[in-house]
């Protein structure tokens, strides 16, 4: 048996309470810390320098990459795909976690809890 039931005033609806406050705290760390927020503004944040750069190369810098500005083309691409990650976490953001359960329902098939 579980070690819930032999301490006083612990009782099954204190565990389902707990379990269902870790899953929502689960959820909302799993929104917080979603891929597609850090690679969007990882690639934003080295896409502007990397932009600036560009914009600051002189001729001489030019004429080594054969007369393309590297650093510009690149840091636009940097920008464009960070700003897709952004916005792709803004048109399709992760699901919000079911709601918790009301405590005077309990599922179907369940009858009332006998004391063990």
């Amino acid at each position: 048996m579980s070690d819930h039931h032999d301490r006083p005033g612990y009782s099954e609806k204190d565990v389902q309470r707990e379990v269902s406050d870790l899953e929502q705290r689960s959820a909302t760390a799993a929104r917080i810390f979603d891929l597609r927020r850090i690679i969007g503004g990882l690639f934003v944040v080295y896409g502007v320098i990397v932009t600036i750069a560009g914009l600051t190369d002189s001729d001489e810098e030019i004429a080594k990459a054969q007369g393309i500005n590297i650093n510009l083309w690149t840091g636009i691409g940097m920008l464009l795909l960070g700003l897709f990650f952004l916005a792709w976490l803004k048109l399709r953001p992760t699901p919000p976690p079911p709601p918790p359960a009301e405590p005077g329902h309990e599922a179907e098939g369940q009858g009332e809890q006998r004391p063990y």
